[in-house]
């Protein structure tokens, strides 16, 4: 069963940016890819025990196991062996992808403290747009007493556009709450 997410930006969303963004063909539309949820820590290698609570609220957010990922060489100024892991990633899609969208817009967003709106700015080249938490106990989800320790995330939503424009219209329409006052950047 689709998303009422999905579902709305297929009948709604999509045909209005094709006539908005004035493109060709339904196709050339942007549309979210995935989105990707990661964090990490120092303190991975030496507790393991922060290391699962981690995986477990990581989990309960995403709805699917996260993927370690571990140090490519040893640095020896931040004490980093080569094959540590040092972060927790969980990259999402399909149906999972507009309900983690859909939970990210309406419940999250809304609980951040004198939220004034998500900033233009945070647009990379490619369309892309990364949002950072400092806590993860903004998501509704998450029992405080079972986390461990508070810990930020970073949720990074890929789009298939390679114009910040068109991404940000696609956000906007999606109903992402950006500040007012920023203007996004160009190539």
């Amino acid at each position: 069963m689709a998303s009422t997410f999905k579902t709305t930006y297929l009948k709604k969303i999509r045909p209005q940016l094709k006539d908005e963004l004035k493109l060709s063909s339904i196709e050339a539309v942007p549309k979210i890819e995935k989105i990707t949820i990661n964090t990490s820590s120092s303190d991975f290698k030496s507790d393991k025990d922060f290391l699962a609570k981690t995986k477990e609220w990581l989990t309960v957010i995403t709805g699917q196991k996260p993927q370690e990922t571990k140090a490519r060489l040893s640095v020896a100024g931040f004490n980093i062996r080569e094959g540590e892991v040092i972060g927790l990633k969980s990259t999402i899609h399909g149906d999972k992808m507009y309900d983690f969208c859909q939970k990210l817009i309406g419940l999250v967003l809304p609980r951040l403290k004198d939220f004034q709106g998500v900033s233009r700015k945070h647009f990379d080249n490619q369309g892309n747009y990364t949002l950072g938490f400092s806590e993860q106990i903004i998501f509704p989800e998450i029992e405080y007493d079972k986390i461990g320790r508070i810990q930020g995330l970073e949720v990074t939503i890929t789009t298939s556009t390679p114009d910040p424009k068109h991404a940000f219209a696609l956000l906007q329409a999606l109903g992402m709450p950006f500040a007012k006052e920023e203007e996004i950047k160009t190539k």
